[in-house]
């Protein structure tokens, strides 16, 4: 069965209702022992692209994850990219902006954090927190230090969607290319994941309260991303809902994602020109003594 991430693919200016896009599909491995073989077939591709990414050295590659807690965003980031050489790729997990990060404007401190060129950056959330919890809970942007007048709620939002829209259009000019991964989990699997944690020792540590606490938010959230969707998935930047509530499952079409995105680049191992040509084979004659 083969994976077509544009099945999963938010169209531009799109309305999104959220509880229509499926959070379980039908499984495209029928076991875990073919699951593994076709998961490790596409680390192995994508190995290889990103080889080529670094050498080539004319783009970027941005990957942005986004999903209530709970929804396996650190084990798809580490499952899919665990054959990717780590000197060509980065991690960052955002959480609450520290007091200098909230000294600049919101877009400040991701940027600080984008991939160069030949490389892949990977963002654990990222500046849609600013369209996403901030707008669930807009006491956060009251404490932001803004002045009163640019806190409107009644256009903020829309005046952040423009700048991140405006700033994608930006990277995308100079090439960076950004993929956005929305893992979309049911209400009943996270709670579901949550006693698991609870139950299992080893994964005490992935469990707060304040999990709990924003559970009862799940509406205002859904309504904050479908809002995000309509207003930022674009031809250049474009977000995927992926089906979450199977992780094996996402973890195969979040990897098919990336590989779509990646082959999709223009791509070439530099040339060897002729004067380099004949000091590699004046080291090879050396090197032959």
């Amino acid at each position: 069965m083969t994976i077509d991430s544009k099945d999963y693919c938010v169209p531009p200016d799109k309305k999104v209702d959220l509880s229509k896009w499926p959070t379980v599909v039908e499984p495209y491995a029928k076991s875990t022992k073919q699951y593994k073989e076709l998961l490790q077939e596409h680390m192995e591709k994508l190995s290889s692209l990103q080889q080529l990414h670094y050498a080539s050295h004319r783009y970027a590659l941005l990957l942005i994850f986004q999903g209530m807690d709970g929804t396996g965003k650190d084990g798809a980031i580490r499952h899919v990219m665990s054959g990717v050489n780590p000197e060509g790729c980065e991690v960052f997990s955002f959480k609450q902006p520290s007091t200098e990060e909230l000294d600049h404007d919101f877009l400040w401190r991701t940027t600080c954090r984008l991939p160069e060129r030949g490389r892949i950056g990977i963002f654990n959330r990222s500046y849609y927190e600013e369209v996403l919890v901030v707008r669930v809970h807009p006491e956060i942007l009251r404490s932001q230090g803004l002045p009163e007048e640019l806190r409107d709620e009644k256009d903020i939002w829309e005046q952040r969607y423009g700048s991140i829209a405006d700033l994608e259009k930006h990277l995308h000019r100079n090439g960076t290319r950004i993929v956005k991964i929305f893992l979309h989990l049911s209400r009943e699997e996270q709670r579901k994941r949550f006693l698991a944690r609870i139950d299992e020792p080893d994964k005490n540590w992935k469990f707060s309260t304040s999990d709990i606490h924003e559970r009862k938010f799940w509406k205002h959230y859904m309504k904050a991303y479908e809002d995000c969707f309509h207003a930022t998935s674009t031809h250049h930047a474009p977000w995927f809902i992926v089906p979450a509530d199977d992780k094996e499952n996402a973890r195969l079409i979040v990897s098919q994602i990336v590989l779509d995105a990646m082959a999709e680049l223009k791509m070439a191992y530099p040339r060897t020109t002729a004067k380099r040509r004949l000091e590699l084979l004046a080291i090879k004659k050396l090197l032959a003594k």
